[in-house]
């Protein structure tokens, strides 16, 4: 039986037992007229007739005319009671004229039209009442106040956390503008069992059918809210397709408790990973009362990592941004989120060192987080020289300015696409660790250098671009179906950077740590997950088309090396990397000349430089130039 034979099956059924009441009802009525007047051998066929299929015709059109039939008993609240008290009264309306021309015929039509409505009411709220007892086992919430126009809402998740959403609903604002109708089990399929109220519908390969059904039932699908397990990746993604298909919006209500509103799915929230217990106070301790000073301040990440400091009440915050906009912005939100934060904004490139050399005088940072770089893969294979100057040249200027200016510890930003590198900015990201590590060491600083892939909303990052090609219809553009990365919310990767930090603050030592980023997201995958969080189907409303892959880039990342071991820590999800670090005594020279080749905009000559200092980037180019035609 399909959705919409199930709905028209239940109307049907609806209908037909309010009718059928309505006749019993009648036929009662003339019962007990008949034992009124104490004669009871004499019953009146013919107006019993008359009366009732007059009557039962009357109720089908009221009841009909003011939709009483479309009503789920198992969910009607106050609204869907006082309806049925007009489908009522309209149905008596229409009685009345016919009562009238058949006066005569009818045996005490009065007094009987009123113990039939007597009887009909308690026996439609009965049945209703019935419905609520068996699912709810609280029969009288039919006469429970409903949100006037809320929307109906289907709770997916399991026993626990539906009990802490619909607690958290019934006590906040929420809960006046949404109607949870039933609940979706994950996994297992409880149905006629009830959560506050709430009944339980069915599973998730039931979903479908169940919005399908109250969909024609209510005139609009519910939408569809997750909760618990059901934010996990793997049920998400069967959930979202489930949704996108039967055309219902998918909702969540926030992991804080302090969110008491359903809202959209975010595509962070396709990551689903479970929320970690991090020890604040590590953190706190390394930040509060100590001059910080954020390079690329005003990026994605670098406004997140200033953001988190100055959560964390240090003495001074200094922030420095080559983009006047990126630097007006962090400047705004630190103004009016912490007015009395010390805070100073330093417009500059990091590939200046007079400026960088003068910010830092000025500012005398005890910690340094270095994360101004060029990060855009194929931009980067068309502007090497400028990848060069700006991921590998300025590193090295901050690091020699923290050092002049007397900086006890620094923090570098790096990437998963330092790896093995085939491309210029994974290449002069790895550069940048190699020349940081031998410049803080040297200088007695305390060093953490952090790799993690791709953050999700970033800026230059596919979730963007994938956004703006669904809202302008698509297509949608993949590079490759078989590609995946790695992904993390800002929010998640900034806060264990800080925690890397943390965990390493002894002098004259350089580490490098990786974050957990998990297991890798296929790009096709999240290109499908993020047409359906927008209530679209994959293939069929937007489409998805594959360009190649561009140069620089690679099929699948990796986030360390094989002679790289990884060494769990404290923190949960910052991994610390053990190996014997590259001995070169002549980097720093080797360096000075690659950025001479690249302030000469000697592009093979600063690629040949490049490939000398990373041995696995030179023997990418070695590959790629053997695989080009002659």
């Amino acid at each position: 039986m399909t959705p919409r034979d199930a709905a028209r099956r239940a109307m049907a059924l609806t209908l037909s037992f309010d009718l059928a009441m309505a006749g019993l009802g009648m036929t009662l009525a003339h019962l007990a007229m008949l034992v009124s007047d104490r004669d009871v051998s004499h019953f009146p066929v013919q107006a019993w007739l008359l009366a009732t299929a007059a009557f039962m015709l009357a109720a089908a059109c009221g009841l009909v005319t003011g939709s009483v039939h479309r009503q789920v008993w198992r969910h009607i609240g106050a609204p869907d009671a006082f309806k049925l008290i007009q489908g009522i009264a309209l149905s008596v309306l229409l009685y009345l004229p016919v009562m009238v021309a058949l006066n005569g015929r009818l045996h005490n039509p009065l007094p009987t039209l009123l113990v039939t409505i007597t009887l009909w009411t308690a026996a439609l709220f009965a049945g209703r009442m019935f419905a609520r007892y068996r699912t709810t086992n609280a029969p009288l919430q039919i006469f429970q106040r409903l949100p006037h126009q809320s929307q109906p809402v289907l709770l997916v998740g399991d026993a626990d956390s539906w009990v802490n959403v619909l607690r958290r609903l019934e006590a906040s604002a929420a809960g006046s503008t949404v109607r949870v109708l039933g609940l979706i089990e994950v996994s297992s399929d409880q149905p006629g069992r009830a959560v506050r109220g709430v009944p339980i519908m069915g599973n998730l390969d039931t979903l479908g059918e169940v919005i399908d059904v109250l969909s024609l039932r209510y005139g609009s699908a519910p939408w569809v809210a997750v909760t618990g397990p059901a934010r996990e990746r793997g049920q998400m993604a069967r959930i979202l397709e489930i949704a996108s298909t039967h055309r219902a919006d998918i909702m969540a209500l926030g992991h804080d408790e302090t969110a008491q509103t359903l809202e959209p799915i975010r595509a962070a929230d396709l990551l689903a990973r479970p929320e970690r217990a991090l020890d604040r106070r590590p953190v706190r301790d390394l930040i509060s009362g100590a001059r910080i000073v954020v390079t690329g301040g005003g990026g994605s990440i670098g406004s997140e990592l200033a953001l988190q400091v100055a959560q964390n009440v240090p003495a001074a915050l200094t922030i420095i941004d080559s983009s006047e906009f990126n630097l007006y912005q962090i400047d705004h939100l630190l103004r009016v989120h912490h007015p009395s934060l010390p805070f100073t904004s330093h417009l500059g490139d990091i590939r200046d060192p007079v400026r960088m050399n003068a910010a830092f005088a000025q500012s005398r940072p005890e910690i340094v987080i270095h994360a101004a770089a060029l990060k855009h893969v194929p931009l980067m294979e068309e502007n090497i020289c400028e990848a060069i100057l700006t991921n590998v040249g300025g590193a090295v200027n901050v690091a020699r300015a923290a050092a002049a200016s007397g900086a006890r510890q620094f923090v570098f930003i790096s990437t998963d696409k330092a790896v093995a590198p085939d491309n210029v900015m994974g290449a002069t990201k790895r550069l940048a660790e190699l020349a940081i590590s031998r410049i803080t060491t040297e200088a007695g600083m305390a060093s953490a250098m952090v790799r993690f892939g791709n953050v999700l909303g970033s800026s230059g990052s596919v979730v963007p671009l994938f956004e703006r090609q669904i809202a302008a219809g698509g297509p949608v553009t993949i590079t490759d179906p078989e590609a995946t990365r790695y992904f993390m919310t800002i929010e998640e990767a900034t806060s264990l950077v800080l925690q890397a930090a943390a965990l390493q603050r002894e002098a004259h030592h350089a580490e490098l740590f990786v974050l957990d980023m998990g297991e890798p997201i296929a790009i096709r995958q999240l290109a499908e997950t993020m047409i359906r969080l927008k209530g679209k189907v994959p293939g069929v409303d937007i489409e998805i088309v594959t360009t190649g892959m561009r140069k620089g880039e690679k099929r699948h990342e990796a986030l360390t090396y094989a002679y790289e071991e990884l060494e769990t820590t404290r923190v949960d999800g910052v991994n610390r990397v053990v190996c014997e670090p590259p001995q070169n005594e002549l980097l720093e020279k080797q360096i000075s000349v690659l950025m001479d080749a690249a302030r000469r905009h000697e592009t093979l000559e600063a690629l040949r430089l490049l490939g000398n200092l990373v041995p696995e980037y030179g023997a990418a180019l070695a590959a790629t130039r053997r695989r080009k035609p002659a």
